[in-house]
């Protein structure tokens, strides 16, 4: 038996674009490559007229369908699984290098997990505040030049998700905690972390990109985010205790 993407479960998420031309573009693109969801987060121009011109008939119904949000964080909140993709390496930014191989990674991750992939906007691509949302990162690579059309982009990443296939039952992988359950998570572990001094309060995020990339990798489950939640807030209880605690000692000391 050969299996692949489970298609229904992949919407592709657009950063801020800046030319309606191109969202209309990536929509055909889609609906080449047989997928159909696709949101768009605070576009710098909307002009429908000329989206359903580059559509063209065919995408109509990409287009229909579109939704238009305006953060980051309201697109991804119900996704189980995030990838970036960037044009920019680094020791920073751990990438897959080959579409080809990211799209094989999500076969048995889309049966059961929503997954977004995020494109950003023309000019400059995704943010390090962008990335640092993502489970994993992909390049495209490209010899010498490696700025892409952003519509161009879409179609190769579509193009390996519609074609990876692989043979034999996949890998099970279960239900995973949504993007806006791993954000609480980090928050309170950022705040629980900055209170007992294990991370200086003036640059958190030193820390927390190392720790958001230990967590990635374990792909954590619902419950498991409850219960590191739980453990924070029982970390900020215990700190406030003996807080109040000292200050009970110190007013007895002074009567």
């Amino acid at each position: 038996m050969t299996i692949g993407v489970t298609r229904d479960n992949i919407t592709i998420v657009l950063q801020q674009p800046r030319f309606p031309e191109n969202i209309g573009a990536a929509a055909r693109a889609m609906c080449n490559m047989g997928l159909t969801r696709l949101i768009v987060v605070d576009p710098d121009r909307w002009d429908d007229a000329h989206i359903r011109r580059l559509a063209t008939h065919e995408a109509g119904s990409v287009v229909d369908r579109i939704r238009r949000v305006d953060s980051l964080d309201e697109a991804l909140a119900p996704f189980g699984h995030v990838v970036g993709t960037t044009a920019r390496l680094g020791g920073r930014r751990p990438v897959i290098k080959s579409p080809e191989v990211l799209a094989r990674r999500l076969i048995p991750i889309s049966r059961n997990n929503p997954v977004a992939i995020l494109f950003g906007p023309e000019d400059r691509g995704l943010t390090n505040d962008d990335l640092k949302r993502c489970h994993q990162l992909v390049n495209i690579p490209t010899v010498d030049f490696t700025s892409l059309n952003l519509a161009h982009a879409v179609m190769v990443v579509c193009y390996c998700l519609s074609t990876a296939a692989q043979t034999g039952p996949a890998d099970f992988t279960p239900r995973l905690a949504k993007r806006i359950e791993l954000d609480q998570m980090y928050e309170e572990l950022t705040a629980s972390l900055v209170q007992i001094g294990y991370m200086n309060p003036e640059n958190p995020d030193y820390w927390m990109i190392r720790i958001r990339r230990f967590f990635s990798r374990m792909s954590l489950r619902a419950g498991e985010t409850s219960i590191i939640r739980g453990i924070c807030r029982q970390i900020h209880w215990y700190g406030d205790k003996r807080y109040n605690d000292g200050l009970k000692d110190g007013s007895k000391g002074r009567s």
